[in-house]
């Protein structure tokens, strides 16, 4: 018979780890949540609040307690007062034995996580103070304005004519230089007030050999030219005294073209480009009609008159008290179509 060998181990076997339970915060956590689910707290908070109370779980019964009638159990909205009016808000808070739940356990948990008081009251949601009508009216008006903005192309009804003291006129004289004498160059600049006083009036010297005079129409004659000032200092006397005005001349592009200088178009006032002028003196709108004639029309002026040739001081009285009979209408219809400034 064969012998029968068993091979047993009595070691002890070895253990499985187990699992660590986790620290104290995590037990008590656990405990908690475990103790909130059964009384049915936890899942009331999950819920969206109803406008009148807590609404109930589908299938679950509510726990009864013993107790005073009509004393609220822990946990539970007492009820309501009917009272109307924010005064009834403050009775109407959830009680409970651990503190305030739900809604207002939120708003506590809010108010100490951002640590000022101004963040928990506006989570409470406090009245904002009441407003008399003057000062919704201006709140409303501030922001309608700031939304809405004014629209585009509407006239500027804040823009006014310019003053008197702004406004000046000016006129030139040329002579003949270069080849053949066909360039136009500045031999006397003449600028008026709106009164007509004489602010600037000088001969001006030009940079190139004088050719031809045109003595007929410019009224130069060579002995302008013996105390005539150099066109450089002329130029920065001119540019000077025109800074930031409002220039009235006719034709006046052919003035600043000889000062080889560009005045900014809205403070520009062309009486040779005013419609308002032409139809006055019974003239077409839409042609550039001299001088002279204008002032005859409509001022009953004769100038430019004799062999002498003219003179740029009576040009530039002439042109401001041409501007002067249309000054209002002309300045509100740039105002209305600043475009066309």
């Amino acid at each position: 018979m064969d012998d029968l060998v068993l091979n047993v181990d009595f070691a002890a076997p070895e253990r499985r780890p187990k699992k660590e339970p986790g620290n104290l915060k995590h037990q008590r956590f656990v405990r908690r949540r475990r103790e909130l689910e059964r009384r049915g707290v936890l899942r009331q908070k999950q819920l969206p609040a109803a406008p009148g109370g807590p609404r109930r779980v589908p299938g679950r019964r509510p726990r009864r307690t013993g107790g005073a009638p009509g004393k609220p159990r822990s946990g539970q909205p007492r009820s309501c007062p009917k009272e109307n009016g924010p005064a009834a808000a403050p009775r109407c808070a959830p009680l409970s034995r651990n503190g305030p739940t739900g809604t207002d356990a939120s708003v506590k948990n809010k108010g100490k996580s951002r640590g000022t008081a101004r963040g928990s009251a506006s989570a409470v949601g406090v009245l904002p103070a009441p407003q008399n009508d003057s000062t919704r009216a201006s709140a409303l008006a501030k922001t309608q304005g700031k939304g809405r903005g004014a629209p585009r192309g509407a006239p500027k009804t804040d823009s006014v004519p310019p003053a008197p003291s702004k406004l000046l006129a000016m006129d030139c004289e040329m002579v003949g230089t270069g080849p053949g004498g066909r360039t136009s160059s500045l031999a006397r600049c003449s600028i008026v007030t709106y009164e007509g006083d004489v602010v600037y009036d000088q001969y001006v010297r030009p940079e190139a050999p004088i050719v031809d005079y045109r003595t007929r129409w410019s009224g130069i004659l060579p002995r302008h030219m013996a105390n005539a000032v150099p066109f450089r200092r002329a130029q920065q006397e001119v540019l000077r005294v025109l800074a930031g005005k409002v220039v009235v001349g006719h034709a006046i592009h052919n003035d600043f073209k000889a000062l080889h200088y560009s005045h900014p178009k809205a403070l520009t006032r062309d009486t040779s480009q005013i419609p308002l002028l032409n139809r006055r003196g019974g003239f077409p709108e839409n042609v550039s009609i001299s001088l002279k004639r204008l002032t005859k029309a409509l001022l009953n002026q004769d100038i430019q008159v004799g062999k002498k040739g003219h003179s740029s001081v009576e040009d530039a009285r002439a042109t401001m008290e041409l501007y002067k009979v249309v000054e209002e209408e002309w300045e509100q219809h740039l105002r209305q179509n600043p475009e066309q400034e």
